[in-house]
């Protein structure tokens, strides 16, 4: 019975209540990256696992790692529940089975210097909660997405993650303020990661993969400010050099960042 601009102000509203929610478990995000840092510095990789929406949401955070901080692949993945058909099309049952989220991990052969980062708004997806279970038993570091207390997935992490929001506007519908939160924590992480493992300097993208034109004028005209220096002759240099990062160590006169 409500109009379009209740019902909008109304999702708006309880969208407005999760950066407060995020921000009290800023404590615990904070003990699972410093956990997380030294492995990933050993060549240690992440893995998020999920199902449905918080599947898609670890895979979509994977994804935009290599262009925006110029890392492998490998080293960050998403692993969701049924597989990549999974990020477009429901797959019937595939969250249901509490082995096949470990047996999924075994095609990266898992060592005890990864993390394994479980995520459901539940708590008590199978294919998580086996996943994150498993990793912890063969040593892996292991935390838990969730926007529950109390759940199977919290008590089988090392580290909890437990963002309440409370209930949805469309009841159940954990797409909407839980994947909200899981979105902005997932971002923290790994924007966090890459910042202490050197991937920015000051906070510029400047080991971002020259992917498009957008890509190459940003970074044409991130050289151009700091070596002060023509258009034309940033982007010759950052053409040659293959990203920002390697022309500003070449340059002798660059400092600014160090």
């Amino acid at each position: 019975m409500m109009s379009v601009r209740e019902i909008l102000k109304h999702i708006n509203d309880e969208d407005a209540i999760v950066a407060g929610a995020v921000r009290e478990v800023i404590p615990q995000v904070q003990k699972l990256v410093e956990a997380i840092e030294p492995r990933m510095r050993r060549g240690g990789r992440l893995f998020y696992v999920g199902a449905g929406t918080s599947g898609r949401l670890g895979v979509l955070d994977a994804s935009e790692l290599p262009p925006t901080f110029g890392i492998p692949e490998s080293r960050v993945v998403g692993i969701i529940a049924g597989g990549d058909q999974a990020l477009r099309h429901a797959v019937e049952r595939a969250e249901d089975s509490s082995e096949q989220g470990w047996q999924d991990l075994q095609s990266y052969h898992p060592t005890t210097d990864d993390t394994v980062l479980g995520i459901a708004a539940s708590g008590t997806t199978p294919y998580v909660v086996g996943a994150i279970r498993m990793a912890r038993q063969h040593g892996l570091l292991t935390g838990g997405i969730t926007n529950n207390l109390h759940t199977p997935l919290a008590k089988a992490a090392d580290y909890a993650i437990e963002t309440i929001v409370g209930p949805e506007f469309v009841t159940g519908s954990t797409r909407m303020k839980s994947g909200t939160a899981q979105k902005m924590i997932l971002n923290m992480i790994s924007t966090t990661l890459m910042v202490r493992l050197g991937r920015v300097r000051g906070n510029r993208m400047v080991n971002m993969q020259l992917s498009n034109a957008k890509l190459i004028d940003r970074g044409t005209r991130i050289l151009q400010e700091e070596l002060g220096i023509s258009y034309v002759e940033a982007q010759r240099l950052l053409m040659e050099a293959g990203s920002v990062e390697r022309v500003l160590h070449q340059r002798s006169s660059y400092n600014v960042f160090y």
